[in-house]
Parts: structure tokens; sequence; C-alpha cells
């Protein structure tokens, strides 16, 4: 297999997924801004989308769309329990997380990387994130985990998000548990070659 990612973007998240259930995969660099692979390589070739992450698999499917690819990695590793059986309310406690860190953070985040965004629309668009925050936060107050008793691929997820946070100097002060968290992925074997990987702390 092959993830096509970007160091500490989006895509770390499958890369997390990728090390928890031990599989081997191949990790291709893409330079965003110009659609190009280590190699030189048209990374529209490799995905028409353009966007990180993809996983190609030893058969040549493409798969595309971060939350896609967790689901596939930790359903093709049950014993990770990085996603609970079909059918049970944990899996869907799961995905539950998965939309909104998918769509309530990931996206919320995206005009504060954009270098067209307009400077005083930013302070708006820190101030929900902010509030969000406070949400996640006050939902780790009794687990561990983001979904509950077992690390799962909403947390790898969350944590690739979290990790943003201070880059675009959102106000992280009192959220005391989003911390502890951060510190108890971070520890995770998987995680931290994940992130030896990729070259990033």
């Amino acid at each position: 297999m092959k993830l096509f990612y970007k160091p500490g973007a989006c895509s770390l998240a499958s890369h997390i997924a990728l090390r928890e259930t031990g599989k081997n995969v191949d990790l291709v660099s893409v330079d965003l801004m110009k659609k190009r692979l280590e190699n030189g390589d048209d990374f529209f070739a490799i995905n028409p989308k353009g966007q990180i992450p993809a996983l190609l698999l030893n058969d040549n499917t493409l798969i595309t769309e971060g939350v896609a690819i967790m689901q596939y990695v930790a359903d093709s590793a049950p014993e990770s329990q990085l996603l609970a059986p079909v059918g049970t309310l944990p899996r869907y406690k799961t995905l539950e997380w998965l939309n909104f860190i998918a769509t309530e953070l990931h996206k919320g985040f995206t005009p504060l990387f954009r270098p067209d965004t307009p400077e005083e629309y930013k302070p708006t668009v820190r101030a929900l994130l902010e509030k969000k925050l406070h949400y996640v936060n006050e939902s780790l107050s009794n687990n561990a985990w983001i979904s509950g008793a077992n690390f799962t691929i909403a947390d790898g997820y969350l944590f690739t998000v979290l990790r943003w946070a201070r880059a675009v100097k959102l106000n992280m002060e009192g959220l005391s548990n989003i911390d502890a968290y951060m510190a108890r992925v971070a520890a995770r074997p998987a995680v931290a070659t994940a992130m030896a990987a990729e070259g990033i702390q």
C-alpha cells in the first residue's frame, strides 16, 4: 500500500490508523501547492481530486477522503479495535465524532490556513473554533478517549486536527482535558512512529 500525504496535515490521521494496525505502508509525500509527488510526477494522475490523503491499495484501488480511509483501515483489522463492529452503538458514536471532527473542526480551520482569507474575518473563525474546542474539552472530562473506553480512529483524527490549534493561535487557556488528552495520544507508540516518519514533533 501507498499513503500519499503531507507532513502534519490531515493525512496524519490515516497514517496513525495504519500504524495502529501494524500494516506495511509506503509513504509518498505530496507538494500540494504544485500537485507533484517527490519524484516530480503529477499527483492528479493518482488522485484527480488533488487532495491528501489518498491510499493506493496493492491491487491499485484508490481510496480517497480521510474518513473513508480510516474506516477501511480499521475494518480491515478488527482486532485493533479502532472501530467497533457494524451494528453496535460504540461504532456509531465513533462515526458521530468522525463527522463532527471533519465538518466542524477540520473544515473550520481551513480559512485560517488560506492566504486569501480577509484578516478581518479571522477573529470570527477563531471564536467559532474556540467555542467548539470547549465542547471537546468538556467531552473529555470523563473519558480517556473521545468516543468511549477505547482509542479509535476518531482519536487519531482529533489529535491531528487539535495539533493545528496553537499554530493558528487559538486561545487554549483552561482546556486542561485537551492538554492531557494530547499527551496521552502522543505517548502511543504508533502515533510516535507516525510522527517520526513524517518528521514532525
